[in-house]
């Protein structure tokens, strides 16, 4: 579990981040990277569709991608909001594959823009 005051809840905290942040999919997923300088810390929300399965299976997705977030999360500079959106294939995916998707997309994301 991601400590509270590194998570998104509101509505209008996803939709800041997706619609001023950086996206880029890799995979079975889809992060969206933004910022915020008036955070001291880095935040994450997740998003996990109907159509990547049932509940047992959107929650386990959920939990996949909290626990690997949390590895990562350090390594963003303060005031980093990041949304991971899982794509249908993420309930297939490995553990491992979950997290290289989640790698280079974080890489893909943080690369200086043309």
């Amino acid at each position: 579990m991601l400590p509270a005051a590194q998570r998104l809840r509101r509505r209008g905290e996803f939709t800041a981040a997706v619609r001023t942040g950086r996206r880029v999919g890799r995979g079975s997923l889809v992060i969206h990277l933004a910022s915020e300088e008036d955070q001291p810390v880095a935040r994450a929300g997740f998003v996990v569709p109907k159509a990547v399965g049932g509940a047992v299976v959107r929650n386990a997705v959920r939990r996949r991608l909290r626990h690997l977030v949390r590895e990562r999360l350090a390594e963003l500079p303060a005031g980093t909001v990041l949304v991971v959106r899982a794509l249908p294939g993420a309930a297939d995916a490995s553990y491992a594959r979950l997290g290289a998707d989640l790698d280079a997309a974080l890489v893909a994301a943080r690369r200086p823009a043309r």
